[in-house]
């Protein structure tokens, strides 16, 4: 990588838009050309683990899947712990989990409750910020293990979904590298 990162808007242009995927009218927002663009990848997780040191993360929480390639990179950058949080059924451990509701129907997240210490401070990392209901769910999950979550840091934020303006109602301050207006 170049010595200075690139910009948040030379960021965006890294990624594609697919049109009408998965349905007619949704405006896909594909990170796998972000991701596969080697200086983009490093610029991206620079300027999310500048944000998360600001905010004070001792711990850095991913969700699977893409959560965890911008997350575990983060965690790695800064020196800190990553916290995967897990579809159910894939830890072999005894979890702690937490249901939530999706468009139509439900599903459920897990961690390993000893992957925090009481009062540690993890910052939810992302790649994307929709309508929220994973990040709230994982905020909700990561509270009862004892973290304390103040914060959440996303890639690309969709404002008109409403996720970040949730997030924000339960006290979690929301910080992204770009947006796109429109579903």
């Amino acid at each position: 990588m170049n010595s200075q990162p690139l910009s948040p808007d030379a960021l965006k242009a890294l990624v594609r838009t697919v049109p009408d995927f998965p349905q007619e009218g949704i405006q896909f927002r594909d990170i796998t050309t972000l991701i596969g663009h080697g200086e983009g990848l490093a610029s991206t997780v620079h300027h999310l683990a500048r944000l998360a040191q600001a905010k004070g993360a001792q711990k850095i929480a991913g969700m699977e899947a893409r959560g965890f390639i911008f997350g575990a990179a983060v965690a790695v950058q800064l020196g800190m712990g990553f916290v995967p949080v897990r579809k159910p059924g894939k830890l072999p451990i005894a979890t702690i989990g937490v249901d939530y509701d999706l468009e139509y129907g439900t599903d459920r997240l897990e961690i390993d409750p000893a992957a925090i210490a009481s009062g540690e401070r993890v910052v939810i990392v992302d790649d994307l910020i929709a309508t929220g209901g994973t990040a709230l769910a994982s905020a909700d999950l990561l509270r009862q293990a004892g973290a304390e979550v103040s914060d959440a840091l996303f890639v690309i934020d969709l404002p008109d979904l409403g996720g970040a303006d949730r997030l924000r109602e339960v006290s979690v301050d929301v910080s992204v590298l770009m947006q796109f207006e429109g579903e």
